[in-house]
């Protein structure tokens, strides 16, 4: 694989830092701004909100820059934004600097999906967008846990610093390994939004939302349930998030490897891995052991479906994939805001800290449902074009 995948790598680890550890430092962030956890919330929706809004509005604003440019411009942008978070004076201002942290962030992963693929072998295209996934992966076995230890012990401000001197290091990486890419040839707004006519793109999107959905019900509030309902210690989930961690890096390999060469199945396969784990973690999360094992495999279950999706929506948007492929991003993030106020209002209604493992089986299992309706219009589609190529033959 070709050595500029190692800089989006580190792009990828900076950006899957901030937005997992979050999640890890909720209850320090919490106190230290003096609210409660599901007001802390708030911290997570505000980033993916960014990520929603800055996906579409960067990738189009910046169509016919050069993408190493483009990738530049977002790292720039995700160190400015956490490096203000750092330094947030009130709960208003961190809230605001998450969102600017979570503009960049689709429209980087949307223009290095589409440099990953063009500088890989026919065939291994999915391959090489999930190694540049794969510095998201590890940011959940080496960041997230190491920043949610150093939150701990130093404060989360410290965390978010660190975050930024990340970005950095990714945008030095990029401007030395990523060769240059020159204008995307013949690209236009007009073109890149033609794409969303497709009703197979629609559908792509509504999978990743209410699929990924799921993963973030868990994920959002996976430090209260672990420590209050687990009875792990908090010094035990820096461990637990690391093995988390290694269960998504385990996924997003082999569901790389699944969009190669069986995607739908592989996709089905997936959401429903997912709903089931989920819906046992509800039973599982009650003991330490259970809880270890069962949150692995969400990890796996559920980082298998990003790069099958990111696969699936560029083959479905043809010869214009950057806006499509930013969109990917977008819906992953509306996931992220649907799971952590779905799960926060389940929490606040008095249902209990496992409460959100329903709700993630819930959206697992409706966007299970919504890929096995576009697998069907697939075959429908592959039908209808079979008995043209008949009806010309004869």
């Amino acid at each position: 694989m070709p050595v500029a995948l190692l800089a989006l790598a580190i792009g990828a680890f900076g950006i899957g830092t901030t937005e997992f550890v979050m999640m890890g430092v909720l209850p320090q962030t919490a106190a230290d701004f003096h609210i409660d956890i599901p007001t802390a919330g708030y911290f997570i929706s505000a980033y993916a909100l960014g990520v929603v809004i800055g996906a579409p509005l960067l990738t189009a604003l910046a169509v016919r820059l050069p993408r190493k440019t483009m990738l530049l411009a977002m790292m720039g942008l995700f160190t400015l934004g956490n490096g203000l978070f750092a330094l947030s004076p009130n709960q208003g201002f961190g809230v605001a600097f998450r969102f600017l942290a979570g503009l960049p962030h689709g429209a980087f992963f949307g223009a290095g999906a589409v440099v990953a693929s063009s500088m890989a072998k026919p065939g291994q295209r999915a391959k090489a967008v999930s190694m540049m996934f794969m510095g998201l992966t590890l940011a959940n076995v080496i960041g997230v846990p190491l920043g949610t230890l150093l939150g701990q012990q130093v404060g989360w401000r410290a965390t978010f610093g660190v975050v930024a001197v990340i970005g950095l290091v990714a945008a030095a990486a990029i401007a030395k390994l990523v060769p240059h890419q020159g204008r995307p040839a013949e690209t236009s707004l007009r073109g890149e939004l033609g794409a969303f006519r497709r009703p197979q793109v629609w559908l792509a999107l509504a999978i990743v939302t209410f699929g990924l959905g799921g993963v973030f019900a868990c994920l959002s509030y996976i430090t209260p349930m672990l420590t209050d309902v687990a009875g792990y210690s908090p010094a035990n989930v820096t461990l637990l998030l690391s093995l988390a961690g290694v269960g998504m890096t385990l996924g997003n390999y082999l569901g790389g490897r699944l969009a190669d060469r069986a995607l739908m199945p592989g996709l089905y396969a997936a959401l429903l891995a997912l709903a089931a784990v989920l819906g046992i973690f509800t039973i599982t999360a009650q003991g330490k052991v259970g809880a270890a094992i069962t949150i692995f495999f969400v990890g796996v279950a559920g980082f298998m479906i990003g790069p099958m999706m990111q696969a699936r929506i560029m083959e479905k948007a043809g010869g214009t994939p950057s806006l499509v492929s930013a969109a990917v991003q977008s819906a992953f993030n509306i996931a992220n805001s649907i799971g952590a106020s779905l799960g926060g209002l389940v929490i606040a209604g008095g249902l209990g800290l496992v409460a959100p493992n329903w709700v993630g089986a819930s959206l697992a299992v409706l966007g299970l449902s919504i890929a096995l309706f576009s697998g069907t219009l697939d075959r429908r589609e592959a039908r209808a074009a079979e008995q043209r190529e008949l009806a010309l033959a004869s």
